[in-house]
Formats: C-alpha cells, structure tokens, sequence
C-alpha cells in the first residue's frame, strides 16, 4: 500500500466517522428506512469518491499521450479516440436499475405518497395536540393564542393588532363607527353565520349614526331606539344570540371561527380561509388572545 492509498483510506475513514458522529448527534431514528438509505449512500459517496481520486491520480502519474486521434481538431487542438471509462458505464447502468426498482418496488408510484404520508402524521400529531391541550386554562390559552397569532395574523394586523394604520382590523376594538356605517349602507354576509346575509340598508340618516357610535363606543350608555333593527338578529345586548350572528361587543370564539373558517374582505385585500390550518384548541386560544387586546 503506498502513502496516497493510505491517506485515502484515512480521509474515507474521517469522513464516514464524521457522518456517524452528527448522525448520532441528531438523534436520527436510523430504524426508518428512508434514514438509513440515505446514511448508506453517504458512506457509499465518501468510499467512491475516495477510491475514485486515488485512481486518477495514481493514472495522471503514469498515463502518457498516446493513441488515435480523432479527425476532428480545434485550433490544432485534437482529441483522442479513447473508449468510454467503464466506471462511467457501469455507473449510468446502475442510476438506471436503481431507478426502476424505486418506481417499482421502491416506493411504487400507485401505492405511497409522502404527502399523504406527511397528511397523516400532521392529522395524528393534531389528535395528539388536541387531546394534551382540550383543559388548558385561561394563561395557556393565551400564551397559545400569542404564539398562533405572531405567526399567522401579525403579518397583516401587526405585533400588537393595531391593524397597520388601518390596514387591516384593529383589535383594540370591535368595529370603528366607519366599518359599522359601511355595513348597514351594504349588508354583509361573508362569515356563514346562520341567521344568512344581513341586507343593506336596514337603518339610515341619524339612526344609522347613533347605531355606529353606539356600537364603536363599546355598546355603553344608552341604547338608541334605532338598535331594535339589529337586535332583532344580534340580540338585545349584541352579542349574536349565542352564535345565531355575529357578536357586535366582543371577539369571542365563534366570530374568530367564522372568520378563520371563511375569510374576510379587508381594506388590503381578502384575508384567506385558514380552516386547515389551525386545530380547535389553537381557534379558541387565538379568540382568548384577541379578546385580551380590545381596550
């Protein structure tokens, strides 16, 4: 064996001791196929590529030019008919073995999907969640909620849901007087609740106004007369007859459901369904956490 050969196996070695190491590091469950597919190939790399450098290094030392040239030249530039490596052969022959027995046998096409497989795990980690979580007190809920809504609603409502300068909702309130006047001069009926579409229209002139500032102001002070057309669904303290409609004092659970489940018109666009993407439990936290930004 000669020195090149020695040090070539001494870096395999290295290398195939530094992918254990991190491998272990990780904790990576070498028991599922796919892991330890890929720890074999990366020992079977490090090996080849070794084998493959000492090689064409040992070749490059006593390889002179000799043979056929080809009749083709570029420049005076000419080169030789020499055939194909048969390491390059044999490689091209084995990608393609390889490759049927991964559409065959492998993972056939018709019989395994990653993301059904990846749908099933996220459905069983949910069950998981939803079951570990279904007591959690008000402090967790809230602390969730934070969590779900830095990542998924800040984007738009801001850190602290201010809405943006009235980019988007701002939950430091339930509706200014402007989103209330915009909704009695043009109906609603974007969240699916089961009183159905509220039809334009239903109060104008000064009583659509005190009904704004009424409701902007927090629904405190002195119900006006006019409310009586909105209380006939809202009810007569506003808060949706128990999820009949929406809730015109608070955010509670079933109006952020509603909205998460169909999305809502805004001033910067429509704000997508996020049904698929939030579990129950992560609903009822995020409705905990909106409640604790109104003023």
């Amino acid at each position: 064996m000669n020195a090149l050969m020695a040090k070539g196996l001494l870096f395999a070695a290295v290398l195939i001791g530094a992918t254990i190491y991190v491998v272990k590091s990780m904790n990576i469950d070498l028991s599922d196929p796919i892991n330890m597919i890929t720890m074999i190939g990366a020992i079977a790399i490090a090996v080849l590529t070794v084998g493959v450098s000492i090689k064409y290094i040992n070749q490059m030392k006593t390889d002179t030019a000799s043979g056929e040239l080809a009749d083709e030249n570029w420049d005076g530039i000419g080169e030789y008919k020499n055939e194909l490596p048969s390491g390059w052969a044999f490689s091209f022959l084995g990608t393609l073995i390889w490759a049927l027995w991964y559409w065959t046998m492998g993972y056939p096409v018709n019989a395994f999907s990653q993301i059904g497989q990846w749908n099933e795990e996220v459905k069983a980690y949910n069950q998981k969640f939803e079951e570990t979580h279904k007591n959690a007190d008000a402090a967790t809920l809230q602390e969730m909620g934070e969590s779900v809504f830095l990542v998924q609603c800040a984007p738009c409502h801001g850190t602290t849901g201010d809405g943006l300068s009235g980019k988007a909702q701002d939950f430091g309130s339930r509706m200014s007087k402007e989103q209330v006047l915009y909704t009695i001069k043009n109906g609603s009926n974007q969240l699916g609740y089961q009183m159905g579409a509220m039809p334009p229209m239903m109060a104008q002139g000064k009583d659509a106004e005190d009904i704004a500032a009424y409701i902007a102001g927090g629904m405190k002070g002195e119900q006006p007369a006019a409310f009586a057309a909105c209380a006939s669904c809202h009810g007569p303290d506003g808060k949706g007859m128990n999820g009949m409609a929406p809730n015109l004092a608070a955010y509670d659970n079933t109006l952020v459901s509603h909205v998460i489940e169909h999305g809502k018109k805004g001033k910067i666009g429509r704000m997508p369904s996020f049904k698929t993407m939030l579990t129950p439990v992560q609903q009822k936290a995020l409705a905990v956490y909106i409640q604790s930004l109104s003023k």
